[in-house]
């Protein structure tokens, strides 16, 4: 076990907790930087999603925390009555090539798998290639023809049973 392991520890948050803001206003860096688009228009969009998607029973915001601050995170939300779809997952760029990402993905495994769920759902777009390579490397089985470039698959699905 690294150091880094050691001293991560995940809370769970509200959308609207500081501890969640780096994960917002990271992501719309991401997304503004490969899909176009403006920044503010990314940051509005996930501030202003409905935040009871992210809450128990039905999902959750998980935020890793190295030294008091907020370094890796995701959510989750009910797909349906089985499944639970897996959103924002997010490492500070200050803070990648860790391991941090494989934490938080298993963290948010643990915890959608204590409430019940039995499969996970995710998308991830096409210029997420770290992304794509996380849920392939952890399991997820791709929903979509792995022949084709990622611009012609579009938005990446993926599945995995628990």
């Amino acid at each position: 076990m690294t150091a880094c392991e050691d001293l991560l520890q995940f809370v769970t948050v509200e959308q609207q907790d500081p501890l969640a803001a780096p994960l917002l206003a990271e992501l719309a860096v991401e997304y503004s930087t490969r899909y176009g688009g403006t920044l503010d228009e990314h940051h509005e969009f996930l501030v202003n999603y409905p935040a009871a998607h992210f809450t128990a029973p039905d999902g959750g915001l998980l935020i890793g925390v190295q030294g008091g601050a907020a370094v890796t995170g995701g959510a989750f939300q009910r797909y349906d009555a089985d499944t639970a779809e897996l959103k924002r997952i997010w490492t500070s760029s200050a803070h990648r090539r860790q391991g941090l990402a494989g934490r938080t993905l298993a963290a948010l495994e643990q915890e959608i798998r204590s409430r019940g769920y039995r499969r996970i759902y995710l998308t991830t777009g096409p210029r997420q290639p770290e992304a794509k390579a996380l849920y392939l490397s952890a399991g997820y089985r791709p929903l979509y023809d792995q022949t084709l470039s990622a611009d012609e698959v579009g938005i990446h699905p993926f599945e995995k049973d628990l």
